[in-house]
């Protein structure tokens, strides 16, 4: 199992470098294609605008999205051109969020740019919490200061669900490219260390059947989940960490779960995340 093509999908707001190195890392990795992936729509005119007014704000609004896309559009192809299979743009004067998850019917794997947990223009970039919870497919979501994929060490944050038995199946390339592997448990209160135990080695008894070496990890007291991620993460010097995104939807709003949105948000490490 390999990726065969790799989305990226870029922001109109902010730098993609870091996206843009990683999907290119992916790609010579795997020896996949890439598509790049913009969209931007058009803002309500401001609540004093009208008429003739208003029709032109929107008109030059439209030119700079047309202009922004373009510039984009190169952009990708300068960075990732000589290092795919082929590659291919798209992209479309359309909401990002709709458009993103129209098009990843077409990729392996998505990789997008971390945002602060903060409002996100829905006019300019693709939230990450939004394709993470209907996407279909893993995202790799990546912070500002990543300069490559450094797979020399990956850590799985596992949890007994669904949600991370999918993740760890979904990311056996990266976990097969990866130099080292470690598997971590946090217990929960109220959670047996001994069957963590077990459980994160049934996890690399099954990735050893795949031909992945792995290492486990169990803390012995329950304590804050992302921060003894990170620690453990610090310790073995993991370039990409591993996880199950977790939440649930309540009517329009999409809700993570903490560890989620820590990694999602916050970690200044790769994220490698599916559902």
């Amino acid at each position: 199992m390999n990726y065969k093509t790799v989305m990226v999908g870029l922001a109109l707001d902010r730098p993609n470098d870091a996206c843009l190195r990683v999907a290119g890392d992916l790609a010579e990795r795997f020896g996949a294609r890439v598509i790049g992936v913009a969209a931007s729509d058009l803002r309500p005119p401001m609540y004093f605008a009208e008429g003739d007014f208003a029709q032109k704000l929107l008109e030059e609004e439209a030119g700079a999205i047309r202009r922004r896309l373009s510039e984009l559009g190169a952009e990708f192809r300068a960075s990732v051109e000589k290092r795919a299979a082929s590659v291919e743009w798209r992209s479309a004067r359309a909401l990002p969020v709709p458009y993103m998850l129209q098009q990843a019917r077409a990729a392996d794997i998505i990789v997008v740019g971390a945002r602060p947990e903060t409002m996100v223009d829905p006019s300019v970039a693709a939230d990450p919490s939004d394709l993470l919870m209907q996407a279909g497919r893993p995202l790799i979501i990546v912070p500002p200061e990543v300069q490559w994929l450094d797979l020399r060490s990956v850590l799985v944050a596992w949890k007994e669900v669904r949600e991370a038995r999918r993740a760890v199946f979904d990311a056996l390339p990266i976990l097969a490219a990866a130099k080292e592997v470690t598997i971590a448990e946090i217990p929960e209160e109220n959670t047996r260390r001994a069957d963590a135990v077990s459980r994160v080695a049934d996890v690399a008894a099954w990735l050893r059947s795949h031909g992945i070496a792995a290492h486990t990890t169990v803390p012995e007291k329950p304590a804050g989940v992302s921060e003894q991620l990170d620690k453990i993460a610090a310790n073995v010097g993991a370039g990409v960490v591993i996880a199950g995104a977790y939440g649930h939807s309540r009517l329009r709003e999409w809700m993570l779960s903490g560890v989620t949105r820590h990694l999602a948000t916050e970690s200044r490490r790769c994220a490698f995340l599916s559902r």
